[in-house]
């Protein structure tokens, strides 16, 4: 709380925050939106791929021709000409993506809420069967880290959030090696935003499954962020707040190992515990 007399105007930095249009062109068809999400630009290209592969619409890179941003030209939603400067908006607002030739897409698995916002959990889903549709078991390797890694995410994060140090407003998730080497490390408003693009940034590349990496995520575990993880084979996931009980549930039926509130050099491992060593239990 500000005193009256302590009161006084300054220049504040905010996370910005815009609709992304998702739009689908199956081979020979016209192009239809699949999804506008609430999102921090940039990375547009990853969350697009990474929204569609982790959706179980695509599976696998050579199944996109082509993937762009690209917008409606000519006239707005009134009617009159665009203005350059609305077009120009238009098009760095909507990702195109075209799939190739004989990818066949199943259009049901697009039933969900047409918008989305930048904090929504499965809020957008038709069932919690249609979530779990294309997510297979986690193999029981030897796949195992050091407990003490766990205690340094939040630091390394911490340190890599170059946007979260001006605006204090953005989730991000984040992908380390087992020896606690950053892969990938992406922020964005929306929470479920910042895993799409860190899972598109290595769709994109050919590198899933990542079932030698550990995620780690700011905020709470919510049942769609395990989901996402569990289709890009992430066998590791911790977080900073709490997950949910539906979280645990699906990363215990699946075999992976989560783990939450990670701070104040503690942190809680929900299931999976076989492949955290050197941890006092």
């Amino acid at each position: 709380m500000v005193a009256k007399s302590d009161a006084e105007e300054f220049t504040d930095v905010l996370a910005v925050e815009e609709p992304l249009e998702i739009r689908l062109q199956p081979d020979g068809m016209p192009h239809r939106p699949v999804s506008i999400t609430m999102r921090t630009p940039g990375h547009d290209i990853e969350l697009a791929a990474g929204f569609l592969f982790t959706e179980g619409i695509i599976k696998r890179r050579a199944d996109i021709r082509d993937i762009r941003h690209c917008g409606p030209k000519g006239r707005n939603t009134s009617g009159s000409e665009c203005a350059p400067e609305q077009e120009a908006a238009a098009k760095y607002n909507t990702v195109l993506v075209e799939l190739a030739e004989d990818v066949e897409v199943d259009l049901k698995r697009l039933k969900r809420n047409f918008y989305t916002t930048s904090s929504c959990g499965v809020c957008g889903k038709s069932s919690i069967e249609a979530l779990r549709t294309g997510v297979t078991k986690l193999p029981a390797d030897k796949f195992a880290i050091d407990g003490d890694l766990i205690h340094e995410l939040p630091q390394i994060l911490r340190r890599t959030q170059s946007v979260f140090k001006k605006t204090g407003g953005l989730h991000a998730s984040a992908l380390f090696t087992e020896k606690g080497g950053i892969e990938t490390i992406r922020e964005d408003v929306g929470r479920h935003n910042a895993l799409d693009k860190v899972i598109g940034a290595k769709f994109l590349t050919g590198e899933l499954p990542a079932q030698r990496s550990i995620l780690f995520v700011s905020g709470r575990t919510s049942f769609e962020l395990v989901q996402k993880a569990l289709m890009a084979g992430i066998p590791v996931m911790a977080a900073v707040g709490a997950p949910s009980s539906l979280a645990v549930e699906l990363a215990r039926e699946y075999g992976m190992t989560l783990i939450g509130f990670v701070r104040d050099e503690r942190f809680n491992i929900y299931c999976g515990k076989e492949r955290i060593r050197n941890c006092k239990l």
